[in-house]
């Protein structure tokens, strides 16, 4: 009887945790979700490759300053308790997308528009690198002894499933509008219905109890009194907060972003694959691969965390080129036979506020169902003299992809691989952090390792990766769009060598009173 009410209490304590983490993961990956439509709002539009990388390092600085968020609020979850800190941390992040869904445009406001911008994503930045620490150390601490790596895994399917969501917020979202008003106003309906959510998730928070150890340990008076001091100044924690960082962590965070993020961005620029096709094929490969994250974090409870998120990284560094390899064939247009093609027409003229556009269309099809859609915008200014870009151009070429039958189920699986490798890594990892560190400092101690893998080192894997790419197909490299995949093969195949050589199944550090 005892064990069924215990089981009724964590499943409470998992709903409200996971519903809150969802919600914040949402609010962070929506940016990125939406990156290209935001480039070319908060951006100046006249060099669109210059445009989106600045939004890509927007992207990124929110993952660089997640470390700060992790030892600010970890430092005040280990002095007040793990309850009070993340739903400051709720707060503060579903303020700050709203927030970013009402900024003007840079036509507006100019440069005060990218300022905000970075601002709001440094603020959500700070208040995810607190968010996940909070959550997995209140649910491990409510967890059975031996089933920490079970129930965990729960925590960490919301920040895939807070991905799809915001790619099912955003496909709704341009179904029920034109894709002009999506362009000009819609993008801002997923920022502002974060709000709504964000409230939800409040009032099911604030009604949660503090966790049974963080309680223990207060009344017994062992809570810390300088949790910074006591994580990292103390050589023996240290060793462990490193091996974590550099042994896990650092792995799982770039096979996180290469898969969910670097995969996306992938079929969208450099695939030039339809953006509403590649939301929903990346979201069709979400849904089938989540419940692998519950599978490996039990997996973990029987054979320990070790080798489970290890063969994930292997598995990423020996397989990462043939998939991507495949993934671009499937829009290569070279080795397709084109069956029709349609004149170029200028299909409309749109006015802008220093003279107006020319839009033309020519579009092919391909005899396995594939088709391309070439739209070329001329830029006027009001005498009908053309208005140069940063290049000397006035004309922008955008090619559009669209995929059916064969292709768009292989594509699903080669996305689908790439997830199950995340939650081979990710599944475990929660329960990992916490079984290493004492109560005391728990949420201070796995958080700043946490947050440098996978905000240093995956958040900027989609700037470094976009960056390397961009080079090396200006050198003309005829397998340019391969070379973004060397920095998480490297990070993933160093991570790999220290886990494997230094991380003991039976890891755990010991409370230094």
């Amino acid at each position: 009887m005892q064990e069924q009410v215990s089981k009724k209490g964590i499943w409470k304590v998992i709903g409200a945790s996971s519903l809150g983490t969802l919600i914040e993961w949402y609010d962070f990956f929506i940016f990125g979700s939406l990156s290209i439509v935001i480039s070319t709002k908060f951006f100046p539009s006249d060099n669109p490759t210059a445009a989106f990388l600045s939004t890509l390092a927007t992207f990124a600085a929110g993952f660089v300053v997640r470390p700060f968020g992790a030892l600010f609020f970890g430092r005040l979850g280990d002095l007040i308790g793990r309850k009070y800190t993340f739903m400051v941390t709720l707060l503060l992040m579903g303020g700050a997308t709203f927030l970013i869904g009402c900024i003007p445009s840079y036509e507006s406001i100019g440069y005060f528009a990218p300022a905000i911008v970075l601002i709001l994503r440094l603020l959500q930045g700070l208040a995810l690198g607190g968010e996940y620490g909070g959550a997995a150390t209140y649910v491990a601490e409510h967890a059975p002894q031996g089933e920490r790596g079970y129930w965990t895994s729960w925590i960490q399917t919301t920040a895939t499933f807070g991905l799809f969501i915001s790619l099912v917020v955003i496909l709704v979202t341009r179904f029920f509008l034109s894709e002009a008003q999506f362009d000009l106003w819609g993008w801002r309906v997923p920022f502002l219905l974060s709000i709504l959510m964000v409230y939800v998730s409040y009032l099911i928070r604030k009604n949660m109890d503090e966790s049974p150890e963080f309680t223990k340990a207060k009344k017994e008076g062992k809570t810390s009194k300088n949790p910074l001091q006591e994580s990292f100044g103390n050589k023996y924690n240290l060793k462990f907060v490193l091996l974590a960082l550099f042994g896990a962590a650092m792995g799982q965070g770039v096979v996180w972003y290469t898969g969910q993020f670097y995969s996306m961005s992938f079929m969208k620029t450099v695939m030039n694959l339809d953006s509403d096709q590649a939301d929903m094929i990346l979201g069709i490969a979400l849904l089938f691969a989540t419940p692998f994250f519950v599978v490996f974090g039990k997996l973990s409870d029987r054979v320990g965390r070790k080798w489970v998120m290890l063969t994930g990284m292997l598995l990423a560094v020996l397989t990462y080129r043939p998939i991507y390899e495949a993934m671009y064939q499937v829009t290569n247009l070279s080795n397709k036979q084109e069956v029709s093609s349609s004149a170029a027409d200028v299909s409309q003229r749109v006015e802008t506020a220093e003279g107006y556009d020319e839009v033309s269309h020519i579009e092919k099809t391909y005899s396995d169902g594939t088709s391309l859609k070439t739209t070329t915008t001329a830029h006027y200014l009001i005498d009908g003299s053309p208005k140069n870009n940063s290049e000397g151009k006035n004309t922008l070429v955008k090619n559009t992809v669209h995929i059916s039958g064969g292709n768009y189920v292989y594509l699903i699986f080669l996305i689908f691989i790439q997830v199950i490798y995340i939650t081979l890594v990710y599944g475990p990892i929660a329960a990992f952090l916490v079984e290493i560190f004492p109560v005391k400092i728990r949420y201070t101690s796995m958080s700043l390792p946490y947050h440098i893998g996978n905000g240093i080192f995956g958040g900027l894997l989609p700037a470094v990766s976009t960056y390397l790419a961009s080079n090396a197909k200006m050198a003309q490299d005829p397998s340019f769009y391969l070379e973004g995949l060397w920095y998480p093969i490297i990070i993933s195949a160093v991570c790999f060598i220290i886990g494997a050589l230094y991380i003991n199944k039976n890891m755990v550090a010991k409370d230094l009173n």
